[in-house]
């Protein structure tokens, strides 16, 4: 059939999660796949999947390099949270049915982040040729995050976590090359500006969901700093061993804030 793929299914998919993954809708490969049980689905299992298509910024016109007025501004508008988001109503009928859903999908989100952000850090250390493209597709990370909450919270709020989470990964960037030119003052600048956009997102996170208490955020994402921080130096110093090991924490760390994601989303939303 004319723009469709045929997919294998892996652990952990679900209707929903590729619906999200190829930028399609799950009524979509429903219709592709008659006869499909979307909450029995076995590995190895092929399915037609008709994905869409939607243009990912390059490096170069990421909003960190196109800066508007409205992107200088530390909150987001007050309107954001209206009657209609509080009670639930933008949400997508699809995600509130299953959330065991939504915990494969955040974790597949949170995993790709640290895995791409790896990729990107080796990339910049080892001038990889493909250093760019990782970037761009670390990148992208960013706006799937972006539009797995559009539908919880809408597009501005959708947008503004976008821009900040965007920020989070070009000066992880900068901080790596700081520290391979030796540049201690470039290095403290960056580690600031890491820590206050940490802040940024966790007073966003609470500002959207009660629920994901501010405090409990910063000290989540501090921590996802300071562990990324010291794989970087330990990879810029060349002990692999240590920064392949502290790897495994990353990940794990990554899961507890996938989960603690879905925990604020299935209390907002418990219907």
């Amino acid at each position: 059939m004319n723009g469709t793929i045929r997919y294998t299914i892996r652990p952990y998919d679900t209707i929903w999660m590729l619906a999200q993954v190829f930028n399609t809708t799950v009524d979509s490969i429903l219709d592709l796949n008659p006869g499909i049980e979307p909450r029995n689905l076995m590995i190895g299992q092929v399915v037609t999947l008709r994905p869409g298509y939607q243009s990912y910024p390059s490096y170069s016109d990421s909003p960190m390099e196109n800066d508007t007025q409205g992107m200088q501004d530390d909150g987001m508008d007050d309107d954001i949270m209206d009657e209609d988001l509080m009670s639930g109503d933008m949400m997508d009928d699809d995600m509130s049915g299953n959330t065991s859903d939504l915990v494969n999908y955040f974790r597949l989100l949170w995993e790709q982040h640290v895995e791409w952000t790896r990729m990107a850090v080796m990339g910049i250390v080892h001038q990889l040729p493909e250093a760019d493209k990782i970037l761009q597709r670390l990148l992208r990370n960013a706006t799937d995050f972006a539009n797995a909450f559009a539908p919880f919270y809408g597009e501005d709020a959708a947008k503004e976590f976008e821009r900040l989470f965007t920020e989070h990964i070009t000066i992880a960037g900068d901080l790596v090359k700081a520290i391979m030119a030796g540049d201690n003052n470039a290095v403290t600048e960056a580690d600031q500006k890491w820590h206050e956009n940490a802040d940024q997102i966790a007073a966003f996170m609470n500002k959207v969901n009660r629920y994901w208490r501010e405090d409990d955020w910063s000290a989540m994402l501090y921590e996802h700093l300071d562990l990324l921080a010291s794989n970087i130096e330990n990879m810029i110093a060349k002990n692999y061993e240590e920064s392949i090991n502290g790897y495994d924490e990353i990940e794990m760390q990554a899961m507890e804030m996938a989960d603690m994601m879905v925990e604020g989303l299935t209390m907002q939303f418990p219907g």
